[in-house]
Parts: C-alpha cells; sequence; structure tokens
C-alpha cells in the first residue's frame, strides 16, 4: 500500500529518513484522540479499504500511555542494524544507516519487514 509523507526535512541518510518517518508516526499515534462512541461500527466500504491495509480495526487506543519519540526511533534503528527490515529507494537497497541518499519528490520507498516463522524441520 502507498502512503504519501510530507517531511519536516530533507533526508541525507537512511538514519535521517527513519528518524523522520518513525517521528511521523508517533507525533500522528500520540495525537490519536479516542472517540467516545456508544457503539462503534465499520462500514462496509471501510472494512474493505482496512482489508487492502492489511488490517481491519476501530483504530482505538486503549491505553492512555504516549509513546516515547527518541526510544521508539532508537528502537527502529536497532531493529534495521539486526536485520529486521529493509529499504529500497527506487528499488535499489539502500544497505548501510549512514549511506547518502538523494529523494526526489514523489520518489518510492519502500519498507520490507521480515517476518519470523517458527516450525520444525524433521
Amino acid at each position: 500500500m502507498k502512503k504519501e509523507y510530507i517531511l519536516a526535512s530533507v533526508p541525507c541518510t537512511l538514519r535521517e529518513l527513519i528518524t523522520e518517518i518513525v517521528a511521523h508516526h508517533v507525533r500522528e499515534y500520540n495525537e490519536r484522540t479516542e472517540e467516545s462512541q456508544l457503539l462503534a461500527f465499520l462500514t462496509e466500504e471501510e472494512i474493505n479499504a482496512k482489508g487492502i491495509e492489511g488490517k481491519v480495526g476501530f483504530g482505538s487506543k486503549y491505553d492512555d500511555r504516549q509513546a516515547n519519540e527518541e526510544e521508539s526511533i532508537q528502537t527502529a534503528l536497532l531493529a534495521y542494524e539486526d536485520g529486521l527490515y529493509r529499504v529500497f529507494l527506487r528499488e535499489e537497497e539502500v544497505s548501510d544507516l549512514s549511506s547518502r541518499i538523494d529523494i526526489q519528490d514523489g520518489d518510492d520507498i519502500t519498507f520490507i519487514k521480515f517476518t519470523m516463522l517458527a516450525g520444525r524441520l524433521w
């Protein structure tokens, strides 16, 4: 699913890009207000749209705690260093956090998260 981001500044390295994206999501998460509906429901169109995104839910926060921006950024950078996800800019992998990147308006950036599978080989 494509999502457009308007960044506060133009990142010059992968580290700066990850920092900007995570900071954006933390602010978005912390600003979410819980809507007080007596009965929450989703229309068929909302269910279909959320299904395409990969998660059908009400978007409710069940916890009043705020996300810590700096901790979230450090966690995301550590996850990248640990190989839990990869980043591609214009279909080319950016392999190092200090790699210089040249992002232009409209560029596609792809984050691929790896999922660990459990199982046995007999």
